[in-house]
């Protein structure tokens, strides 16, 4: 019996310090995170919480409890965001030491050097599908910083895979250069 409520006790801390460092990680992104994004560098790319589908759970638990906020939007397009509700950096505030201090620099140090790529990661996104004929469409989507659905969308056939593939490989780097040139030839701005 004891075994077992030594068990029980050690499971409840890992979950309550898996769901603070869900919401440093947050708050030190200093912007709204999709729900793949908060998977990524939480579970994915760091083992800051090291069962991913606790991850995804945890992310609507904190929510279901106001301690983080979800942002989005009517349209089928749109995506959803999260960010700290002001219980949430309360909460943060009165206990982030329970994170281990070693834990924070890491996560401050992984963010600080990544902080670009994550923010680039959501506001370009790019998916593709295969055509009856063998053909892939793209779509191309370019998000405004915190904003849930898309600002310029793209869409545009490629002939194989391997050429959808390429394109959206490239689309990270090039979209804000064909976003104004077509914003330029388009919108008369006199």
């Amino acid at each position: 019996m004891q075994i077992m409520m030594e068990k029980n006790s050690s499971e409840k801390e890992r979950i309550v310090s898996d769901k603070l460092t869900m919401l440093f990680v947050v708050d030190k992104m200093e912007i709204p995170l999709t729900e793949d994004s908060i998977l990524d560098i939480c579970s994915v790319k760091n083992v800051w919480i090291e069962n991913y589908m606790d991850c995804k759970t945890i992310i609507h638990d904190l929510v279901d409890s106001k301690l983080l906020y979800k942002i989005s939007d009517e349209s089928s397009d749109s995506k959803e965001l999260f960010a700290l509700t002001y219980e949430g950096r309360e909460c943060l505030s009165h206990l982030y030491r329970r994170i281990p201090l070693e834990k924070r620099e890491q996560i401050s140090a992984y963010l600080q050097a990544n902080k670009l790529n994550v923010k680039s990661s959501q506001e370009y996104s790019s998916t593709y599908s295969k055509n009856q004929d063998g053909s892939y469409n793209l779509e191309l989507k370019i998000y405004e910083p915190q904003a849930t659905s898309p600002m310029f969308t793209l869409i545009i056939k490629a002939p194989t895979r391997q050429s959808a593939n390429e394109a959206i490989h490239k689309w990270k780097t090039t979209a804000p250069t064909i976003y104004e040139t077509i914003y330029e030839k388009l919108i008369n701005t006199d």
